[in-house]
């Protein structure tokens, strides 16, 4: 029996998302977070030039976007779709109007109330000192699983794609250029962004035509560890930049080449209706695959709802916020961005292929999906609906993937740097942004070498990945529900989320603590248990605040408005 046809699941999941965010967005906005264009942002109260900076929602939006999507929500859909393409749809839509969205919106909120501070250092007002050491181990981990993590992606990408070496990094360099038009010459935002998408893809073309392999040892080394040093080195000086001369033109002009590289995706779709041969419900997975439940909701997380995006809303964007009012665009928005990159996900890797014996013969065993499965099966959608040839397809996916993934690893490590100073402060250790920028380096770069000079280190506690990101999602909506209810406002729409996230989080860390000792994964073993235990003492922290909430006084808004010069310059 044949699949629908993937025009179908496109057309539904954009529309799903698109009335998601009219919809249910405006809703959050106005009723539950009751946004106030008027309120005195952070990047006002404390503009520095550096961390806090009044931005434009549309450049805003680009750095979180690509800062949240990275290879995630790529990865994650291309290996969930073992279990049908119907479950991995179902989660990503729904995932992406009531959780994903509603996520991102609140993190950004709650951390731009609060001057602007990390969700970690919320954990301790709403939660208590306890709750936030805790809360600062399992956001340490995920950070550490992050941009080691996503080193080994890029390198292994610009290793097998070297033609996305030189777009890679070439758009370093129009970053650069597009920072210094938009904040020093005071270019038009429009001219400067239609110049720089030109150069990105014109960079995209050059490389194809000249592709970049290196040789088999480069200073010791093997080209995926080459790479993965160069990748550390670029995140380290990225993140100690302020925050316009690289971290928003880069992001910014990235999510508008990477819409237009998804729009092509989706335009090939449009022309050439491939059907899809994976089956809606896989009853014939290979003999490793997990059961569905809980490990779907813990595999497909970034594109559904994931924990990181609360790091990056309160530990970069909630410090760029312009208008409180930008949030839902800025956050909303950018998790239904993330969603539309999950929906293509799906549909590459269940719809580029000729056959379901085709199919098959790919997802083999549960490791079998990933970001090369997503490049492969784009790549031939794209050619047969628009003609691009294979090769260029392949490139054109893979930088995207590599330039997704690049974006997230470097606002990575400055989040973790944040998370390093905190920990010291709480040390009696006063860290600089240099000492703690280092720090964070060499405790990456050793976990990444820890297995040889390939880097292959880097993925040795991936497999917890999912299990904490979600975890510290449940964890943040948890915070936020509890801002909500001492204000007073409607906090089911959060509290609801975060309990069900926080039951499939629990039962499949524990599902893989059980898999880890029968395997003698003693190292996973050991640091999923100690996920566990955090995750549950802060969850027993946060209900005992919750019940506290109830006995209190309401709590008063915090409506610091702007003066009327700062209203004037906001245009």
């Amino acid at each position: 029996m044949d699949g629908p046809n993937s025009l179908v699941l496109a057309v539904i999941g954009v529309a799903i998302m698109i009335a998601g965010y009219f919809l249910y967005g405006k809703f959050l906005a106005k009723r539950v977070y009751k946004l106030n264009a008027e309120f005195k942002t952070p990047a006002h109260e404390y503009n520095d030039g550096v961390d806090y900076v009044p931005t434009n929602k549309f450049v805003l939006w680009g750095h979180h976007f690509t800062s949240v999507a990275g290879a995630a929500p790529i990865a994650g859909p291309a290996i969930a779709v073992i279990w049908g393409w119907l479950p991995a749809f179902l989660w990503v839509t729904i995932g992406t109007v009531f959780l994903a969205g509603m996520h991102d919106l609140g993190a950004l909120w709650a951390s731009q109330r609060n001057r602007g501070q990390s969700i970690g250092t919320l954990s301790g007002r709403y939660i208590g000192k306890r709750g936030r050491n805790l809360f600062l181990v399992v956001i340490f981990l995920l950070l550490l699983m992050v941009i080691s993590a996503f080193a080994v992606i890029i390198a292994d990408l610009l290793v097998a794609q070297p033609g996305s070496v030189i777009p890679t990094w070439g758009a370093l360099v129009v970053a650069l250029g597009v920072g210094q038009a938009i904040y020093r010459f005071k270019w038009n935002l429009a001219v400067v962004s239609v110049v720089g998408v030109a150069a990105l893809y014109a960079l995209i073309l050059l490389g194809d035509r000249f592709p970049v392999s290196l040789p088999d040892q480069i200073l010791g080394l093997t080209p995926e560890g080459f790479w993965i040093v160069a990748l550390f080195l670029y995140a380290g000086v990225a993140s100690v930049l302020p925050v316009w001369v690289l971290l928003q033109p880069r992001d910014y002009i990235n999510g508008i080449q990477l819409f237009i590289g998804l729009g092509i995706l989706y335009g090939a779709v449009l022309i050439a209706s491939p059907t899809v041969v994976a089956p809606a419900w896989n009853d014939a997975v290979p003999d490793d695959t997990p059961s569905i439940v809980p490990l779907l909701f813990v595999t497909i997380a970034c594109g559904a709802i994931s924990g990181f995006h609360g790091t990056v809303a309160s530990g970069t964007s909630s410090k760029q916020l312009d208008r409180e009012t930008d949030a839902r665009f800025v956050g909303y928005f950018g998790a239904v961005g993330e969603g539309l990159l999950a929906v293509g996900a799906i549909i590459a890797t269940t719809a580029g292929f000729q056959t379901l014996a085709n199919w098959r013969e790919t997802y083999e065993s549960f490791s079998s999906g990933g970001v090369p499965v997503f490049v492969e099966g784009g790549g031939a959608i794209m050619n047969e609906g628009l003609g691009i040839p294979p090769g260029l397809s392949a490139t054109i996916l893979a930088t995207m993937a590599v330039l997704f993934a690049a974006t997230t690893m470097d606002t990575g490590v400055r989040l973790k740097r944040f998370v390093v100073q905190e920990i010291g402060q709480l040390a009696g250790i006063r860290l600089g942004t240099g000492a703690a920028t280092a720090v964070v380096l060499i405790i990456a770069l050793a976990l990444t070498f820890s297995q040889g000079a390939d880097g292959s280190g880097g993925m040795l506690i991936w497999p917890l990945f999912g299990t904490t990101n979600q975890l510290l999602a449940a964890l943040t909506l948890s915070i936020v529900s509890i801002m909500l209810m001492r204000k007073r406002r409607p906090f089911l729409p959060v509290l609801i989320p975060a309990a069900f996230v926080l039951v499939v989080s629990i039962y499949a860390a524990v599902v893989q603590l059980r898999t880890f000792f029968l395997d003698g994964e003693w190292l996973l073993f050991t640091i999923d248990a100690v996920i566990i235990v955090a995750a549950t003492w802060v969850l027993i922290e946060a209900i005992t605040a919750m019940g506290k909430v109830r006995k209190e006084p309401p709590e008063p808004e915090d409506d610091q408005l702007l003066s009327d010069d700062e209203r004037i310059g906001l245009g």
